[in-house]
């Protein structure tokens, strides 16, 4: 079962709200990550580079107590632990593709008014530059 955890305080607007969840650097490469597939704890560490293991822990454990994020433990010898998205998880990276768009786009647009040096500084990027489908 999920349990949501609610965090104290009003919130602005609905972004605002949004914000606090996904807020921060990791978080939505993590949800990026998981939207490709079921990871374990060291597939995800893989699959976001630069990120250290307590923060991926950390950030792991609040998407759960926000509903976005299933923890699976599977009762093997040694434990198995698999991280995927719930629906909720899965209609927030469905809320996050325009952004992605637009980040992508904007990206491109930059990379086009620097000319060819911003080309292949627009390649470089390409990796990290989406949300959503890579």
């Amino acid at each position: 079962m999920t349990r949501i955890v609610r965090r104290p305080g009003a919130f602005v607007c609905g972004i605002d709200a949004a914000m606090d969840v996904i807020g921060g650097k990791w978080k939505v490469l993590i949800l990026w990550a998981l939207n490709e597939k079921t990871c374990r704890f060291g597939e995800l560490r893989r699959a976001v580079p630069g990120v250290t293991e307590k923060v991926l822990s950390s950030h792991l454990r609040e998407l759960e107590d926000d509903g976005i994020v299933h923890r699976e433990v599977y009762a093997e010898v040694p434990p198995r632990v698999e991280y995927s998205l719930t629906p909720l998880g899965l209609s927030l990276n469905a809320a996050l593709e325009p952004l992605g768009a637009w980040g992508r786009d904007h990206i491109y647009r930059g990379a086009e008014e620097a000319g060819p040096e911003g080309v292949r500084a627009e390649a470089a990027a390409e990796p990290v530059a989406g949300l959503g489908k890579r």
